[in-house]
This record gives structure tokens, sequence and C-alpha cells, in this order.
């Protein structure tokens, strides 16, 4: 009875957790998209200045500071240059975003190269209840698989125990 009594809590705990991934990545998505538009914005600003100064375009600007004999310049333009790489990550976790399944979804924000984006969009994270069919029926999928995985050490031990006591 007892054992019952922990598996409905564990499986209970396991799905509230479960539910809460789908939420969670939709803060992300709006976390990402927020940094997409501020980082699209500055290497609009890069673009424009390479054309006012008549380059063909940024990168032939980036290119030509990163052979200046000035450190201050060549430093700014690696700025510039991580900047346009991080618009083309972004880029890519936003097309994710846009199409891409829950999994897909989970796999891009738990990279290590994006804990810190992580620790912010959890920092602000507030836990709900999903409203979409995707998010719950994932949230019930993922709730079951943790609560069998977490239960499956006691059913077994269970087992024996009972398979013991009969053969008294």
């Amino acid at each position: 009875m007892i054992s019952r009594f922990i598996d409905k809590l564990v499986f209970a705990a396991t799905l509230l957790l479960a539910l809460q991934l789908p939420l969670f990545a939709e803060h992300y998505h709006q976390y990402l998209s927020g940094f997409y538009q501020a980082t699209k914005q500055q290497v609009d600003g890069f673009e424009a200045t390479a054309k006012a100064h008549q380059f063909a375009d940024l990168n032939a600007m980036i290119a030509r500071h990163l052979n200046n004999s000035e450190a201050s310049v060549r430093a700014d333009a690696r700025q510039k240059q991580a900047t346009v790489e991080l618009l083309h990550e972004l880029s890519a976790g936003i097309d994710i975003f846009a199409n891409g399944y829950l999994p897909e979804k989970l796999l891009f924000m738990l990279q290590p190269k994006r804990l810190p984006q992580l620790r912010v969009v959890l920092s602000n994270f507030t836990p709900g209840i999903p409203l979409s069919a995707e998010g719950l029926l994932f949230g019930l999928i993922v709730g079951l698989l943790l609560n069998l995985l977490l239960m499956w050490p006691f059913y077994v031990l269970g087992r024996k125990t009972a398979a013991r006591l009969r053969a008294r």
C-alpha cells in the first residue's frame, strides 16, 4: 500500500516536472527572439557603416579592419565578427523554435555553450501548465517514462522480496 502511494507520488512529481519543459521551451523561444532582434539590429548597424564608407559588404570591412595597424581597430573588428557569427547561430535557433519539435528545441537549449542563456531564462521562468496538445502529450509521455525509470528498481526489489517470502 505504501509502495503504491509512493509510486503515485513519484508519478505526480515527474508529470509536473515534465509539463514544465514545453513551457520552459516557449519562454526560451521568447528570450531567443529578443536576443536575435537585438543582435540583428546591431549587425544591421555594422552593415550600414560598411556601406556608408564604401566597403563592398560587412565582411570586407571586417577583413580590412583585422589587418589595420591599430590594435583597437583589430579588436573592434573581432567583436564585429563574433557578433555576426552569433547572429548566424541565433538564426539557426530561431528556425528550430519556429519549425522544430520539442525534443529538437530541448537539444538546442541544453547545449553546454548555451548554459548562460539557459540560466537567464530559468531565473525568469514561472512554472505553469502548457495549453498546447503537443506540450500536454509530451509531459504525459515523459512523466510516465521518468516514473517507470525511477520506480523500476523498487518493482524489481519488491518482486524478489515477494518471491522469497512465498518460498518460505
